[in-house]
């Protein structure tokens, strides 16, 4: 068996945001011009490992007072102990003054959530204001007007604000707020994930560039992680028991991660047309893939699932929306979830040489 797992999962996003601290994230496609609403790849992996439903490292957030008394924030560390699935999958980075830096790299190589061709997703300005409607219960309300004199804003007291607006014959009934507008993501999007099976359960021991701090080792060792060696040098390998623990929990996180928005209005189930999974990069890239017509007044794009490649692809019954002659099945989720596991289960993690 090759030592990689590629996935290519196409899902269809609905008037969304995968990201909201400034808005819907966005690149400039360099052949169209068109700005692409995209998903990280850290955001993926972050959705990924929380999708696991094992218990998370504890992560020490460090703040330091400066002499004025003004609190700032520094680097995040995390305990860089494998023995936490998070940590094992996610990988980590500590670098403190006078101790040696420890690092390891997540056996997950993940791509951002982007639209599977430019013409087939992308961005759209959000046209609907934020509500503010308090008609029913006018008196449980509190409302306050401000006015700007010598550049500095004042309130107006209740008397003088009545008085205004019976002079001006105005009124301050429900609003709508939507001062700069917002975007959001609509279309059909694709993500890769590759998976390292040579790491995915080792840890290197290599003491020049060390992936352990000489305790956390030693706590390996006695849970039973054994010695052993992958075309890196020697390392560290989890469990048998473990493994078998974390395989399904792992497939299934895979095929069945959400982005979750903290804003309501801008939930979309993100549901997932088809997945292609091979030990080949190429062979999902040509599986899933838009193609470009240039047949018509102007140029279009169509989602295409190819079946000839040498890929094991799964079809869901919600492809039919999007791909003409597209038939799927219930349970092809089930099924890709169950190969997945397969693929992980079969690889020889003791005897990689």
């Amino acid at each position: 068996m090759k030592p990689f797992i590629y996935l290519r999962g196409l899902r269809n996003a609905e008037h969304t945001v995968f990201g909201v601290n400034d808005g819907q994230k966005f690149y400039t496609d360099p052949q169209t011009g068109r700005k692409m609403a995209y998903s990280s790849g850290q955001q993926v992996k972050r959705s990924i490992i929380e999708a696991l439903e094992l218990p998370f490292a504890a992560i020490t957030f460090n703040w330091e007072i400066d002499k004025k008394g003004v609190a700032g924030m520094l680097e995040p560390h995390s305990p860089c102990n494998p023995a936490f699935t998070d940590q094992l999958l996610g990988g980590y980075m500590k670098a403190e003054k006078d101790s040696f830096t420890v690092k390891r790299r997540s056996p997950l190589s993940i791509s951002a959530m982007r639209p599977l061709h430019p013409l087939l997703g992308g961005l759209e300005r959000e046209t609907e204001p934020v509500v503010f409607d308090r008609s029913a219960r006018p008196n449980d309300h509190i409302v306050k007007v401000y006015e700007i004199k010598d550049s500095k804003r004042s309130e107006i007291p209740q008397e003088a604000l009545e008085e205004w607006l019976t002079t001006n014959k105005r009124n301050l009934g429900p609003k709508y707020f939507n001062k700069n507008g917002m975007t959001r993501a609509s279309g059909l999007f694709s993500y890769d994930i590759a998976i390292d099976l040579r790491t995915l359960f080792c840890v290197s021991t290599n003491k020049l560039e060390p992936e352990l701090f000489p305790e956390i080792e030693e706590k390996l060792r006695e849970q039973g992680w054994v010695e052993g060696k992958n075309i890196f040098g020697r390392c560290l390998i989890c469990p048998k028991e473990k493994r078998d623990e974390i395989i399904p929990k792992l497939a299934s996180a895979l095929i069945n991660w959400r982005i979750t928005s903290n804003q309501a209005r801008t939930f979309s189930l993100m549901e997932t047309v088809a997945l292609a999974i091979s030990d080949n990069a190429n062979q999902i890239a040509y599986a899933i893939r838009g193609e470009l017509r240039d047949d018509r007044e102007r140029p279009t794009a169509v989602p295409k699932i190819d079946e000839t490649t040498k890929a094991d692809i799964f079809v869901t019954p919600i492809a039919s929306s999007f791909i003409a002659g597209s038939v799927g099945s219930a349970d092809a989720l089930e099924k890709a979830e169950e190969h997945l596991i397969k693929l992980l289960s079969d690889f020889d993690y003791e005897n990689q040489i």
